[in-house]
């Protein structure tokens, strides 16, 4: 069978044809002035260009392709009345449809008929948006050389204030963070980080080296000594904002291995972070507290420091008020923590852990069941008889058959039918059936 071949007519335009006019009067334009369109702004810039620069969120709705749900830059209409990109709806024809995609009509008549109002509408909207974007984009690079200069030669509160001022245009502009990078913006900032530097300039310096892409070199001269210790000392002290910014940019700076551990291996290091994680009243700051803490402690000498000011503990407290995603967190540092002989001992210690380690199992996700089924096994395992005695009577026997039972992956069900045998050791056959709460026969 033949494919379909629409007959492309570009002398004058058929089908639902929007009026200029008419487009701005009902804000089709987003109240771009109708007057714009005749000089020929459109013709000058290119199109796919402007849409691929501006990557905008909200783009009125006739601007777009049915077909692909984006911008169109050469807009065709059918008989139908219905306007698609051209090479959208040829591909549609290529692949043997003689329908309307949108209205599924039969086409009467194969005519594919140029949009040339609705192309002038789309060219001179994105024309006047993009430079508008290229005059804020100079303005800002322009505002960031302005402001970089002035910190080389300002002290005291006029230092605070440029870098207050700085810090709000890299959070809010791209253009501002890539002029920075490019520049040497980053080396006078990350110069102003010192001991003698005041937590008031310390936080806006931090506000605003965490926004960037920092390169290699940048973090190597971030991560000497005092200023690594003057951004746990911000950290200890700074607001809830700056807290974060602190975590966050520290995190950035040990993402790699070129660091030195020692650098890190700091009591007020992680008593900051116990802080921020334990703070009920800005829970956005426990998330990022965990996450730096779930690095710093990849390493035995964190752990056994961790343990030691008390993280067992509070770890476990705060579990059952924890989201998902922290909660997933928290375990995975409690695992690791129970790596280590003292973290195991911490963990047999408390109080809560059984319990709550026998509640999360089969509750929230796999990766949870896989972490608290490890901290279980770590506890049953250092002190047999007096854990497995308390882990049965939580009911850790009916969830462990409900993990074997289970679809999860078959690691977690060895484990289970491991811990399982582990518990059964002080029951007889027939009590402990009765303490799995099932009535059917353990094979």
């Amino acid at each position: 069978m033949a494919m379909f071949q629409p007959t492309c007519k570009r002398d004058g335009i058929k089908g639902q044809i929007l009026d200029l006019d008419t487009a701005v009067k009902d804000g089709v334009l987003g109240g771009v002035d109708s007057g714009v369109v005749g000089t020929g702004v459109g013709e000058k810039l290119d199109l796919g260009r402007m849409i691929e620069e501006l990557d905008l969120s909200e783009v009125p709705y006739v601007f777009i392709c049915p077909i692909s749900l984006e911008p169109m830059q050469d807009p065709v209409t059918l008989c139908t009345g219905q306007t698609y990109e051209r090479s959208n709806i040829l591909k549609w024809f290529s692949l043997g449809h003689f329908t309307c995609p949108t209205t599924m009509q039969e086409l009467w008549d194969d005519s594919i008929t140029p949009n040339t109002t609705l192309y002038r509408l789309i060219s001179t909207w994105f024309s006047q948006k993009y430079l508008v974007m290229k005059k804020r984009s100079e303005d800002v690079h322009g505002r960031v050389s302005e402001l970089v200069e002035t910190l080389k030669k300002v002290k005291g509160q006029a230092r605070v204030l440029a870098l207050k001022e700085l810090h709000q245009v890299v959070a809010a502009h791209a253009t501002a963070r890539k002029a920075l990078v490019d520049g040497d913006g980053v080396s006078v900032v990350s110069a102003l980080l010192g001991p003698f530097t005041s937590h008031a300039v310390g936080s806006e310096v931090i506000g605003v080296l965490v926004s960037l892409n920092l390169d290699c070199e940048s973090k190597r001269n971030l991560l000497q000594p005092a200023r690594v210790s003057l951004m746990v000392d911000i950290l200890n002290e700074g607001s809830i904002e700056t807290k974060i910014n602190c975590t966050r940019l520290i995190e950035t700076l040990i993402e790699g291995k070129d660091f030195k551990l020692e650098i890190f291996r700091s009591h007020s290091l992680l008593v900051g972070l116990m802080r921020l994680v334990k703070d009920k009243r800005h829970s956005n700051g426990i998330c990022p507290g965990l996450r730096l803490l779930r690095t710093v402690c990849l390493h035995s000498e964190v752990k056994s420091l961790l343990v030691s000011i008390g993280a067992v503990s509070q770890l476990v407290e705060l579990l059952s008020g924890l989201e998902p995603e922290c909660l997933e967190l928290a375990l995975s540092i409690l695992d690791a923590l129970a790596s280590v002989p003292e973290g195991r001992l911490a963990l047999k210690n408390c109080s809560n852990t059984i319990h709550v380690m026998v509640k999360l199992l089969m509750r929230v996700s796999e990766n949870c069941t896989q972490y608290a089924l490890s901290i279980l096994w770590s506890v049953c395992k250092l002190a047999p008889e007096e854990c497995s005695l308390i882990a049965v009577e939580a009911g850790l026997a009916a969830k462990l058959l409900l993990v074997i039972q289970s679809g999860c992956n078959p690691i977690l069900k060895q484990q289970s039918a491991e811990l399982l045998k582990l518990c059964s050791l002080n029951y007889s056959d027939t009590i402990f059936i009765s303490k799995c709460k099932l009535t059917r026969t353990i094979q």
